[in-house]
């Protein structure tokens, strides 16, 4: 049994440096003194065989190995200055010492050394052609708001209904300046025809609002014309209302039932404004600019209204009782439309709303946060932009009042 293990940790070994050797003999010209399959798949069994005999064996390797990848990278310095080569070989050195104990691990990371090798030209044209400064600075905002920020924040509520928490705020932040990012990339990736629709579409699930308000930076910024830019909007706005649906279902699938026709026609509305919208984009109607990706100002001042709407809302609840939820969940409407729905669907599923009341309550919901998305988007993009923006939502919320009408 040992000595199946041990057959299965040195073929790993030897298959790692073999790839790793191969790619990088490919990577220099045949007449470069260069570390290549051979040396690779040397240094691939004495790695393997020094940490077999111990630590001690190993660590003397580690220094040898070390030492000629020293005195290579001195003679060849002056012609290429570059370090991936010397540091490739340590690479191969230590995942044939990790083949001894984990040779699954040492198999995958050896696959991604040599592809990170193979990718050299790939990589550099991107780091070098395709990102901007600008760019690269925005992402590193991004990461750290995420990454830095936001675990550093505090959980707790700050007010007394327990509605307003650091950490969600943030996060708010987080989402805008995201949604910004993936439509600038999709934007550079695809062009303006489809990169930015596509991402407006997918971003709806995640928040329609923060579609609205980065979209519409771009407006203001000269970046996108208004209609496309308001096509792309209410795009994510037919996502959200898809979404819409499925809280409703989870929360009460009989008024999903009773609101099921009310709901298709609100979406085929919101439908037909986007399709002849998007008739109207042309290659040219989308610059592709390298500037800002998002404005951290605006991510901020969204999170700070969504805030005092939360207050606002958490405020009337707690005076008014269960007519104050209902008055609470058109003005969640204006930040968070799914939360709004699933208090009316609670509320009808728990009896203490009539289903009669609870229909029209679902379309007041979407209403209430058509007027919101609209004077967001007049207030991000411009009077035209939030205007159209306008427009389909209003055909949106008609829709759903004409299916309730119907239905009675």
């Amino acid at each position: 049994m040992n000595t199946s293990v041990n057959w299965i940790g040195l073929l790993t070994a030897l298959g790692v440096g073999l790839l790793i050797g191969v790619v990088r003999e490919r990577r220099h010209e045949p007449d470069m003194t260069k570390a290549g399959t051979r040396t690779h798949a040397l240094v691939a069994m004495l790695g393997y065989v020094s940490w077999s005999l111990g630590t001690w064996p190993f660590v003397s390797t580690v220094l040898v190995i070390g030492a000629l990848v020293i005195g290579g990278y001195q003679a060849t310095a002056r012609s290429d200055p570059g370090q991936t080569g010397e540091v490739a070989l340590l690479a191969t050195l230590m995942l044939s010492a990790l083949a001894q104990q984990n040779p699954s691990l040492s198999a995958a990371l050896g696959v991604l050394a040599a592809a990170l090798l193979q990718a050299k030209h790939a990589s550099q044209h991107i780091t070098r052609v395709l990102i901007t400064d600008q760019e690269l600075q925005d992402a590193l905002i991004l990461a750290a708001a995420a990454l830095v920020v936001m675990p550093l924040l505090s959980d707790q509520a700050i007010d007394p209904w327990g509605v307003l928490q650091a950490t969600k705020l943030w996060r708010i932040v987080v989402l805008v300046m995201a949604v910004g990012m993936l439509g600038h990339v999709a934007q550079r990736a695809l062009g303006g025809r489809w990169g930015m629709p596509l991402a407006a579409f997918f971003s709806g699930f995640v928040s329609s609002t923060a579609v609205v308000v980065s979209t519409g930076q771009r407006v203001r910024a000269g970046q996108i014309d208004a209609l496309p830019a308001a096509a792309c909007a209410l795009l994510a706005n037919l996502a959200s209302l898809a979404l819409f649906a499925g809280v409703l279902g989870a929360a009460s699938p009989t008024l999903l039932m009773a609101m099921r026709w009310p709901l298709v026609l609100a979406g085929l509305g919101l439908l037909l404004v986007v399709l002849s919208a998007l008739r109207r984009i042309e290659a040219g109607g989308v610059k592709t600019e390298t500037g800002h990706a998002f404005k951290l100002t605006h991510a901020m001042g969204m999170a700070s209204m969504i805030a005092l709407m939360s207050l606002l809302a958490a405020w009337l609840q707690h005076v008014f009782g269960d007519v104050g939820v209902l008055v609470a969940a058109l003005c969640v409407a204006w930040v968070e439309v799914h939360a709004a729905a699933a208090s009316i669907a609670q509320l009808t599923q728990t009896g203490g709303m009539a289903p009669e009341v609870a229909h029209w309550a679902v379309v007041a919901v979407l209403a209430s946060s058509a007027l919101a998305k609209t004077a967001v988007a007049i207030a991000s993009g411009g009077v035209r932009y939030g205007l159209i923006v306008g427009l389909g939502l209003l055909v949106m919320v008609a829709g759903g009042a004409v299916g309730v009408l119907w239905a009675v």
